[in-house]
Parts: structure tokens; C-alpha cells; sequence
């Protein structure tokens, strides 16, 4: 596949290799809702001010999270790099196939690293000071329960390690989120995204659930004014609008089954899901996404296993557009 980006998006560069303009492509590669929560005109007020903590901002998220203990980053990348500098060097298990930069922050910051299928955890956990998984998991979707999940960051927290769980596809299934355990624990992290649900990747606005003592260190270590204050405006709206949460969650539920009906009538039967992205694997997972992007479609490439996510369209000439170009795919033969 090339020098391509290694993250679902690059709309520009992807339109270009394959002749399009941007406006033509469906991007499905994301995992991001398409129809996001409708930010509108903000007062002018929010862009003459320099960030600073915001109390209503802070009561908004605890109570769409349902806890307290949080700090708004730039994004839970944001958090996803600055992490691993807070620990002396550890071995670190981390789920793979998963969301790559954690994989890739904890190498950076000088870790020993260890990718670890689901399967695998339970027997290395013994080995390991750090454990990181995504939670469901990005692309796979799988999911872990609570109990197994609270009864691994039990035996990591008796000897001074971490359980950092990312959450970014979990606002679906709230009551499954970690957050919702009660007060901090030592060596619980938990990662949550605005970029997913809401849609609202361009903010850049994320939540971290940890202890105090962690967070402040967290914060030290982003420095001052990590999360612009017109993004802190829109995101404390957007976790205030309880009424569009609710039809959201109903809308992408509905889209979810029918972007999976979809696949698996055209050939690509999905090995697993989330109400935002469906994962198809395939040794034709590259000729398929090739494929796709001849006609104007963009799903998101994985080499190992061989894979593609499939995110949802925005609309129905998209959903149109997507069935279109899977059969055409299918009778090429290219089927999973």
C-alpha cells in the first residue's frame, strides 16, 4: 500500500492518489459520526479569551460520565503521548491489533513493549507493569467485561502498575464504561473522546479518569492552556444536550444494524462491530479497499490481519453510493 497514512482521514491525500476531488470521495475510514452534534455560532466572547479551568465545563462531563476525577486534554491523543513519560521504564502489554499510537507512545517514551492478542492477556499479565486496552477495541470491536477488566487492574495496582482503558467508541453503551465505578482508583486510567459519538474530532477535546495525584502530574506535564477555550464552549454544550445524546444513540444503533445487513448481504459479512464502524476481515483486504477508492469510497486498510473498518455514510445518497460500489466489488470477485 505505499507510504499512505497510517490513520483513517487524509481525505486530500486519498482523493488525490485516485483522482477525485474531496468532495467526491465517501469517507467511511474514520469511525467518526457523520451527522455529529451541531455546533452553532459562538459568541464572540469565546474567542477573545485565553483558556482556563472551567468548573461548568468540568460538572457537565462528570455528569454525562457519570464520575468525578477528569481532566480535558487536547484530544485522549494528547494523553495517549504524554502517559508513558510518567512512568519509570515498565513492560507494557498492549491489545493488538488495536489503535496504534498507543503501541507507538509507549515505544517512544523508551517502554519495553509487548503487543498482546485478548486471548494472550491473562497469561502475561503476571509479566507486566502496564496494560493498555482499547475498550470496545478499535477496529476489532471487541469488548471486555467489567469484572475481568476491574479483576486485571487489581492485580496491576497490588504492585504499582496501570490499566489505562481507552474508550473512545464507548458513549453507545454507557453503562459499560469503567467511569462508572465509583471513585478513582490508583492505577485505573481511563481515556475518553469527543471525536467519536459527537463526532467533534476537530475540536480536539478529550477526558482522562484517574486518580488526583495522576492527573496533576498529567497536567504538568501538558502545560498550560492543552485545551483552547472555544473548544471547551462547544464541548460543554455538546455534553449538556442530553436530548440529542439520547436520539443519537437511537439513530446510530438503527444505522449500525444496517450498515451490517449491508455487508453481509453483499458478500463481506463483518467479524465484529461497534453502532459506529463494522470490521470485515480479508485476504483480499487490500485489492477490496483498492477497489473501493476507484469509485469514490474510503474505508480505513489494516495489514495485520488483513482488514478493513467500514464507518457509516452521512446520508442516503452515500448509503446508496456504498451499496453500489460493494456490489460491483463483489461481482469482481473481490469478496470476504
Amino acid at each position: 500500500m505505499g507510504n499512505q497514512p497510517i490513520h483513517g482521514g487524509a481525505r486530500r491525500y486519498w482523493a488525490q492518489r485516485y483522482g477525485f476531488s474531496e468532495g467526491e470521495m465517501v469517507d467511511l475510514s474514520t469511525g467518526i459520526n457523520p451527522n455529529g452534534w451541531p455546533v452553532p455560532s459562538l459568541p464572540e466572547r469565546v474567542w477573545q479569551r485565553l483558556p482556563e479551568e472551567s468548573p461548568t465545563l468540568i460538572a457537565a462531563a462528570e455528569n454525562y460520565f457519570g464520575c468525578d476525577g477528569l481532566l480535558p486534554v487536547a484530544g485522549s491523543q494528547a494523553a495517549i503521548q504524554v502517559l508513558p513519560q510518567l512512568r519509570s521504564h515498565s513492560r507494557v502489554g498492549v491489545l493488538a491489533p488495536a489503535y496504534y499510537e498507543h503501541q507507538k507512545g509507549w515505544e517512544v517514551a523508551g517502554h519495553q513493549v509487548v503487543a498482546l492478542d485478548a486471548a494472550e492477556i491473562e497469561s502475561e499479565l503476571p509479566e507486566l507493569d502496564v496494560l493498555v486496552v482499547v475498550n470496545p477495541n478499535n477496529p476489532t470491536a471487541a469488548r471486555f467485561p467489567t469484572e475481568r477488566l476491574l479483576h486485571w487492574h487489581q492485580q496491576l495496582s497490588d504492585r504499582g502498575g496501570w490499566l489505562v482503558v481507552d474508550e473512545a467508541f464507548m458513549d453507545t453503551n454507557p453503562e459499560q464504561s469503567l467511569c462508572r465505578e465509583g471513585e478513582p482508583r490508583s492505577g485505573l486510567v481511563v481515556l475518553r473522546s469527543m471525536g467519536k459519538f459527537f463526532g467533534l474530532a476537530g475540536i480536539r477535546v478529550g477526558f482522562v479518569h484517574a486518580t488526583a495525584s495522576l492527573l496533576q502530574r498529567l497536567q504538568e506535564k501538558l502545560g498550560p492552556w492543552s485545551v483552547s477555550h472555544p473548544a471547551q464552549w462547544v464541548a460543554e454544550q455538546a455534553l449538556q444536550d442530553h436530548l440529542w445524546q439520547q436520539q443519537t444513540r437511537h439513530t446510530l444503533l438503527k444505522s449500525e444494524e444496517r450498515l451490517y445487513k449491508l455487508l453481509e448481504t453483499s458478500g463481506f459479512k463483518p467479524r465484529g462491530g461497534t453502532a459506529l464502524f463494522q470490521w470485515v476481515e480479508s485476504a483480499d483486504a487490500a485489492e477490496i479497499m483498492d477497489q473501493l477508492a476507484q469509485r469514490g469510497i474510503l474505508v480505513r486498510y489494516f495489514q495485520r490481519p488483513a482488514s478493513l473498518r467500514f464507518g457509516l455514510p452521512a446520508n442516503e445518497q452515500e448509503w446508496q453510493q456504498l451499496a453500489q460500489a460493494l456490489q460491483q466489488c463483489a461481482r469482481l470477485g473481490q469478496v470476504a
